[in-house]
């Protein structure tokens, strides 16, 4: 197997619905970026030598990869378009890295990107059974609340089962939406960099009394990020940067515990989280006590919370004592989403996994300027998808 290198990232600043470029302009300003950032001396990295390319996105056509990729260069190679939820660009990440390591192609450029609508996510075809449909039943059954968006029941509904199973306070909750705030004001590319207090969290309108406030999901947002991966021989022959490289990489999907256990954390993919952590720490040898740095899918605060448990960051039930220690933060055990999250840097669906690529690139490199974990040597990303899929990755440096 191949040593897969990421030569090259790039990433635009996330906006608002409404406020972005159209799709295919955000991906090709996010795909330069990323040749641009793997050439050397200030000459960028040639689309031509490009021999494969992965792009995700939820919300698009057919093809909408390639109206993207063709602003960049059309030189008729393979463009894969990858659709998995919100772990759509770890997907494609993992789509990109198996090609590089197999040895069926030496230079890949994954993308992703996404041009969202205002709102709560919601179905596009209602003409058909949806994905969600198994997903929903044990909602119903579990949790109720129909007035409130299934998204928010989903994961509100995991953050209450975590609640009533350890006695988590949902300041938890806020102090996690508070440190997401703290990290983002030195990302200039996330959407909010305007920092909360945990009280601020818990003072904004409440979606559903007791269990979440508005400030603790995550925005509609607009944006792009992309990577370049590459052969150890073909970034020795080009020149190009070898400075990290993808150490371990899993991909996990749904169980029957996932709706037959009765529990709303096994639902929203605790077991898939639990489940690829455990094969990457396998694969590299490394476990959770190795991590400077994680880039975890904190859709909702909630999420975060649960992950640091899936991810054996903090044991089960530890995670508001991980929290009220400071133990996820700057000066604590392992930094906890140093770009804000999702929660404070946004959610364009497809470009996700791409921007946490991009963000620990940049630590590992030691060039993430103001957010900089101070002598980061591994880093892990996980990008969780419900219907479902969560990728995991761990890079590590040199």
């Amino acid at each position: 197997m191949n040593k897969v290198y990421v030569s090259g990232v790039g990433m635009i600043p996330f906006a608002k619905p409404g406020a972005s470029s159209p799709y295919h302009e955000m991906g090709a300003q996010a795909a330069r970026a990323a040749l641009d950032d793997a050439g050397r001396g200030g000459v960028p990295f040639s689309y031509e030598l490009v021999e494969q390319a992965y792009a995700g996105y939820v919300y698009g056509d057919s093809t909408s990869g390639q109206k993207a990729l063709y602003a960049v260069g059309m030189s008729g190679i393979p463009i894969v378009n990858v659709n998995n939820n919100c772990s759509t660009g770890s997907t494609a990440l993992f789509l990109g890295r198996q090609a590089v390591a197999s040895g069926a192609a030496d230079c890949v450029l994954v993308l992703g990107f996404e041009q969202m609508s205002p709102g709560a996510l919601g179905s596009v075809f209602t003409d058909r059974p949806t994905p969600f449909d198994a997903f929903d039943e044990v909602t119903d059954r579990l949790v109720g609340k129909p007035e409130i968006p299934l998204a928010l029941r989903y994961f509100g509904g995991a953050g209450l089962a975590h609640m009533k199973k350890y006695g988590t306070p949902l300041e938890a909750f806020a102090r996690i939406r508070a440190k997401a705030s703290r990290h983002a004001v030195n990302n200039p590319l996330a959407l909010f960099r305007k920092e909360v207090t945990p009280q601020d969290v818990l003072d904004a309108p409440e979606i559903w009394p007791g269990v979440m406030t508005r400030l603790m999901a995550c925005p509609p947002t607009c944006g792009a990020a992309a990577s370049l991966l590459v052969s150890e021989d073909f970034a020795r022959r080009h020149g190009l940067r070898r400075d990290v490289h993808i150490a371990a990489q899993a991909m996990t999907t749904d169980t029957p515990g996932t709706f037959d256990s009765g529990d709303m954390m096994r639902l929203v993919g605790y077991d898939m989280s639990r489940a690829a952590a455990q094969k990457v720490y396998e694969q590299s040898g490394l476990g959770p006590e190795d991590l400077d740095v994680v880039e975890l899918h904190d859709c909702f605060a909630h999420n975060e919370l649960i992950t640091y448990e899936a991810l054996g960051l903090c044991p089960e039930g530890g995670a508001d004592k991980f929290i009220m220690d400071g133990d996820n933060t700057y000066g604590g055990r392992v930094v906890t989403n140093p770009s804000g999250g999702l929660l404070s840097k946004g959610h364009p669906l497809g470009a996700t996994g791409l921007a946490q690529c991009f963000e620990l690139t940049h630590h590992l490199r030691g060039t993430a300027d103001a957010r900089q974990v101070a002598g980061a040597q591994v880093a892990l990303q996980h990008n969780l998808g419900l219907g479902g899929a969560c990728v995991v990755t761990m890079y590590r440096k040199g």
